[in-house]
């Protein structure tokens, strides 16, 4: 080997969150000799191995040294060579795909071919971060037919593992978002596995709302399971609640999510392609989805409800997912707490039959574990809710969560409720008529949610409750002075809450 073109391996302990990226120093006589330039893609091989990263360019010895190459945590695990090897270094051609991606932004339909080939260059790490966004803002702006979402789910479906339960059941359920405190799946799938039915769930974290399933759940337990860990817990409790992410199943879509966060893009295309691929690749035969509709929700009527219900309905149906969808009251935030910690506690007020446990969570939890065990051919239509009733209020629900929670792996680390607390009052006295979601789940983002799993927001008032001048509406929690302060900044500026003294004027979510 040219000892110019080959360069030592080390592991440069950085998180770079779903992206391959390589360091080298400035003085390093390869990147001199071949004009590399900062945030330029190279190819790194040896060994018949080979990944592309995007590089970064140091002027620090203890980063690097000129001889050496360092790869960031998630690039050296990919590239699974120990440090010290010699690497061969060039210049990347950037993927074929991206060719499509500009296609798309100019209004051009794709076919399967090529949005599957998209797909297989984003999970095989092949598309930096900025190509991703290209390819993210392309389907949001330019938009996706039925076809190009249906092309583009199973495309996603087919860039990780599969899941095959041998069963001819197997249910799941999800919520669209947009909802915050909607912890339904929590309740859900305890029940439904009590029941008997197989319902491994599996979820994303947050990417635009203060917490996700797999936040919140992991407050108690671990979420983070390989797939034959997964298979196991299923098998044995008849359900779990993981992160998908650790599975491997279609995770082109974590990828597409983790830059999909800090843009704070979550179009509708994408949104049906990641949740269908997601259940389809984790094996579930039978789904149900959740649509919350309200003024302040991600789906503000109930046409455009209708309208994502048919395209769910019509991408389900072509790879082989039996979907059902049913269309929520998505006005106010469910339950009391906002935040993986808060939302915990409502959970475990409700699997307890704690008198004052959200009553709002706890009904719609049972109307939903009774859609899905009315997809056992041998309950007939309409008695699912009181079997799920039953199965709640008899303690069997508490129990199955605990099997499952130690199942998984209790959660060791202790999370406190954020000690940094202010009152958000009413500015007149009447009747709560309007809460805007959208305002609620910023602001117990800026307090912390979900990143600190003690911050949030705690509700006092829903609607339709009277409220007097000066009475709290609702409860900051934060962990850290600036979290604290940037929350509280923008809630006494923002308060979320509308209250009229015409308790008529109470928004209805059908509208």
């Amino acid at each position: 080997m040219n000892d110019i073109a080959t360069l030592h391996l080390k592991r440069v302990a950085i998180d770079t969150y779903h992206e391959n990226v390589a360091y080298l120093h400035r003085d390093c006589p390869l990147y001199k000799a071949e004009g590399f330039q900062a945030l330029s893609k190279i190819e790194i091989q040896q060994d018949g191995r080979k990944i592309l990263a995007v590089l970064n360019v140091v002027d620090d010895d203890c980063i690097v040294a000129p001889h050496e190459l360092g790869l960031s945590e998630q690039a050296f695990t990919h590239l699974d060579l120990p440090a010290g090897t010699q690497v061969r270094v060039n210049h990347a051609e950037p993927p074929h795909s991206m060719e499509y991606v500009r296609q798309k932004l100019g209004g051009t339909r794709l076919s399967q071919e090529k949005l599957s080939e998209i797909i297989l260059d984003i999970a095989g790490n092949r598309y930096s971060k900025t190509e991703i966004a290209a390819f993210i803002v392309a389907v949001s702006e330019a938009g996706l037919d039925r076809d190009e979402i249906l092309y583009l789910t199973r495309a996603m479906v087919q860039s990780g593992q599969q899941l095959d339960w041998k069963e001819n059941i197997v249910v799941d359920k999800h919520c669209i978002g947009g909802i915050p405190g909607n912890r339904t799946s929590m309740l859900v799938v305890p029940i439904v596995a009590a029941f008997g039915l197989l319902c491994p769930k599996t979820s994303s974290r947050a990417i635009t709302s203060p917490a996700g399933t797999a936040d919140t759940m992991e407050v108690l337990a671990n979420v983070d399971l390989p797939v034959d860990r997964l298979d196991q817990i299923v098998r044995e409790q008849r359900g779990c609640l993981a992160w998908g992410g650790t599975a491997k199943l279609a995770p082109a879509d974590d990828i597409l999510i983790s830059v999909e966060r800090p843009l704070a893009i979550d179009s509708q295309a994408q949104m049906v392609a990641s949740i269908l691929s997601k259940k389809r690749a984790c094996g579930s035969t039978h789904l149900l989805i959740d649509i919350p509709a309200g003024p302040k929700a991600k789906v503000r009527t109930l046409k455009e409800a209708m309208q994502l219900r048919k395209l769910f309905e019509y991408v389900g149906d072509r790879i082989g997912l039996v979907t059902e969808v049913v269309i929520t009251d998505g006005r106010q935030p469910i339950g009391r707490g906002i935040g993986p910690v808060l939302e915990c506690q409502d959970v475990m007020a409700v699997l307890q039959n704690d008198p004052d446990a959200p009553h709002d969570l706890r009904e719609k939890s049972l109307q939903l574990a009774g859609r899905l065990i009315e997809f056992d051919a041998d309950v007939r239509g309409g008695q699912g809710y009181d079997i799920a009733r039953n199965i709640l209020d008899s303690g069997r629900a508490l129990a199955k969560m605990n099997q499952i929670i130690d199942a998984q792996g209790r959660q060791t680390q202790t999370f406190p409720l954020g000690q940094l607390v202010l009152d958000i009052p009413a500015a007149e006295s009447g009747t709560v008529v309007e809460i805007d979601n959208l305002i609620l789940a910023r602001i117990a983002r800026l307090a912390g949610a979900p990143m600190d799993k003690g911050a949030g927001v705690k509700l006092v008032k829903k609607l339709g409750d009277q409220v007097q001048a000066g009475e709290p509406l609702y409860r900051i929690h934060a962990q850290f002075p600036a979290d604290f302060e940037f929350a509280t900044r923008f809630a006494q500026g923002h308060c979320g809450y509308r209250i009229s003294r015409n308790a008529n004027d109470l928004i209805s979510w059908m509208g």
